[in-house]
């Protein structure tokens, strides 16, 4: 129905209460304003309602879960051996038990500890089995290796080649006996001494007796034999010099226990060794025990106690030579397989 204006007519309006401002359009429904009104609370509503659902849907929660830990990984790379804020703690894993290296770790700015090596434990000594020893010679006495001593040189008749030392009878000629103070109660025993005279000539002995006072320190008695090939006899005695020898041989150390020695006395004598000895021991209650040296060349245990047992012997350089199964058998020579080293 179309309204007319009150003006073009001339006719009073309708509606006097409520005069018209706009002129009205065509089929209007309803005022604008109102739809617009309906129109924004509805938007509002579906929004709403599109947003419950969405924030109540499992599957939104799993994605923002999923957000949430790449932002987490992307912390934990930025930040090593740091954990992210907020991270889902997962059950703690137990590690495997590590054994302590032995070797240990260098701290940054400190040089590593110097590991001190465990020291490995000596084995028993085996029979007739060297064991090696020190090469500064710790227990020489007054003759010393790698020494020339000077002296004068004489000569006697060396008999049968017995002497002092007790070793018995010899067919070898090339002896001599040591003078008093450096024979050192039979230390001198054995050893084998280089000789030479002003001449140049030399020869090599090996000492069997002692030349007693007043032969004089440095002093050589040899065999007659033996100032031959220095001098002639007829010079009585000649100026020398002398060193100590460690021979080349391949004959092995004998042993012997004196006669009358027992369980409960004895002597033993070292015999046909390279080097001079310097200390003979037995086993004796568990150890070893150190046999004292007489002027005839023998190691004594007058209360028996080790007679018949292991012996050891060491030489002046501090080498060892143990010797198992040698019984007591009064004056026999009973031979081992073993030898010093060559010095």
């Amino acid at each position: 129905m179309a309204f007319r204006s009150h003006r073009s007519s001339g006719r009073p309006p309708r509606h006097p209460s409520r005069p018209s401002r706009r002129r009205p359009t065509s089929h209007p429904s309803r005022p604008k304003w109102r739809a617009a009104l309906v129109s924004v609370i509805a938007v509002a509503a579906i929004g709403l309602v599109v947003s419950l659902v969405m924030a109540l849907s499992p599957g939104r929660e799993t994605d923002a879960g999923e957000a949430r830990a790449a932002g987490d990984s992307r912390s934990a790379r930025d930040t090593p051996g740091t954990p992210a804020a907020g991270a889902r703690a997962s059950a703690p894993q137990t590690a495997p038990e590590q054994t302590p290296s032995t070797t240990p770790t260098p701290t940054k700015g400190k040089k590593p500890p110097k590991a001190t090596p465990t020291p490995k434990p000596t084995p028993p000594a085996a029979q007739s089995t060297p064991q090696s020893g020190s090469a500064a010679a710790p227990l020489v006495g007054r003759i010393r290796p790698n020494t020339t001593y000077e002296g004068v040189a004489t000569f006697y008749d060396a008999g049968n080649g017995d002497g002092a030392c007790l070793y018995g009878p010899t067919s070898d000629v090339m002896t001599a006996a040591m003078n008093h103070t450096d024979y050192e109660t039979s230390k001198a025993c054995g050893a084998y001494v280089r000789v030479r005279a002003a001449s140049g000539a030399s020869v090599t002995v090996r000492i069997t007796n002692e030349c007693p006072l007043p032969c004089a320190p440095g002093q050589l008695d040899l065999s007659a034999q033996a100032f031959a090939k220095l001098a002639a006899p007829s010079r009585g005695q000649i100026p020398i010099t002398w060193s100590l020898l460690s021979p080349d041989t391949s004959d092995t150390i004998s042993v012997r226990y004196k006669t009358g020695s027992s369980r409960y006395w004895c002597g033993i004598q070292v015999i046909g060794h390279r080097n001079p000895v310097a200390r003979l021991e037995v086993r004796a209650g568990g150890g070893w025990r150190q046999l004292p040296r007489t002027e005839y060349n023998y190691f004594l245990a007058e209360d028996g106690n080790g007679c018949g047992s292991t012996i050891r012997i060491t030489d002046i350089h501090g080498e060892r030579l143990t010797v198992d199964g040698i019984t007591v058998r009064p004056n026999t020579v009973q031979p081992t397989k073993v030898q010093f080293s060559k010095r």
